[in-house]
């Protein structure tokens, strides 16, 4: 399949080789694949759910540390949750008005799927900004910090991420600590709570102005020119045929 796809760009771009990472044009055909496996497994979704967005953000962190929560606490009831089975995910499509224009913005939470220990390459596919987050209750949390950010950067080599300790109303103190993977990294660093709603809307309006900045003005080029192909309908048309 894939081997099609490659010879239709070939054809498109006119060139005899493709030298761009073989990896992200798979993780295209993959999503397209699962896209049109999910709208004729799930008929009630209409064209509205899967239409593109202007912008994604990602979500990492261990299992129960707080993610879905954190989303839902900034979102409230401003946001359509789109729960895709073929994913094993859960998407939140908000609508944001930044510098005085509007944008659809997909929010990915794991649903679960990290206590695999590793996500599949869709999940950061396209991906403008990631939010990593830790349970400031579990030490394991933080340690697996580090296997996170390894994996987002492996797929993600450039994109703004933001590290948050969650859980803060557990203990106030910890504000008083100093965590040495902010730095280590370079990462804005925030104490949250997804319960009282500490600084939840702060970094969310944080991360959403990272992700349109690494959208007008993406470091790597590759990323740009492979957004342009997977917009370009015609490229994937029949290629079930």
């Amino acid at each position: 399949m894939h081997f099609k796809l490659k010879e239709k760009i070939k054809k498109k771009l006119k060139i005899q080789k493709i030298k761009k990472p073989i990896k992200k044009l798979l993780t295209y055909l993959f999503i397209l694949k699962m896209d049109n496996k999910s709208k004729k497994q799930v008929k009630e979704y209409d064209a509205k759910e899967f239409s593109p967005c202007d912008m994604k953000v990602i979500l990492l962190g261990d299992s129960a540390v707080g993610k879905s929560k954190l989303v839902e606490r900034f979102l409230l009831d401003d946001y359509e949750e789109r729960n895709m089975s073929t994913y094993a995910l859960t998407m939140y499509r908000h609508v944001a008005n930044l510098d005085g224009k509007q944008y659809k913005i997909d929010i990915w939470d794991t649903a679960g799927q990290e206590q695999f220990q590793t996500l599949h390459a869709s999940y950061y596919f396209q991906a403008n900004c990631c939010i990593l987050v830790f349970d400031i209750t579990r030490k394991i949390t933080y340690l697996n910090l580090k296997k996170w950010y390894t994996e987002m950067r492996e797929h993600c080599p450039d994109i703004p991420c933001i590290l948050i300790a969650n859980k803060i109303d557990a203990d106030r103190n910890v504000t008083n600590k100093q965590f040495k993977f902010a730095t280590q990294h370079n990462l804005p660093f925030y104490f949250v709570s997804a319960a009282d709603g500490t600084n939840v809307v702060k970094i969310f309006q944080e991360a959403l102005r990272l992700a349109l900045d690494n959208k007008i003005n993406p470091p790597n080029k590759d990323d740009k020119f492979f957004e342009d192909l997977i917009n370009d309908k015609d490229l994937f048309d029949d290629l079930d045929d």
